[in-house]
């Protein structure tokens, strides 16, 4: 099923999304699209190279899957969107679960 969200979006704001974990994100992006993410960057987070991984500057939000990636890398990065200025989501895979997280940041 396919929820929706309200959100204000400024006319022209390009929103975007940083997903960490996981091989493929299946249909999260199209669901991401509906919340108002129209540039989704995603890293699985599987490989050492991934702990470097840079924030692109334009993120909004770093969305971290929490049952793909291991402990030291959503350290890391929790540590490096706060050093940006991002908002970081921790989630299971699931797709209910991920709108639960997300819909704090919509009501903002």
């Amino acid at each position: 099923m396919l929820l929706n969200i309200n959100y204000d979006q400024k006319k022209g704001e390009v929103m975007s999304i940083l997903v960490v974990g996981g091989d493929s994100l299946g249909n999260i992006d199209k669901h991401l699209k509906t919340l108002g993410y129209d540039k989704i960057d995603h890293v699985s987070g599987r490989k050492t190279r991934h702990r470097q991984v840079n924030i692109p500057q334009e993120t909004d939000v770093v969305l971290v899957l929490t049952d793909y990636v291991g402990h030291n890398l959503c350290q890391i990065i929790k540590d490096r969107a706060k050093d940006v200025g991002v908002k970081t989501v921790f989630s299971r895979r699931a797709w209910s679960d991920i709108y639960k997280s997300m819909l704090p940041l919509q009501e903002v």
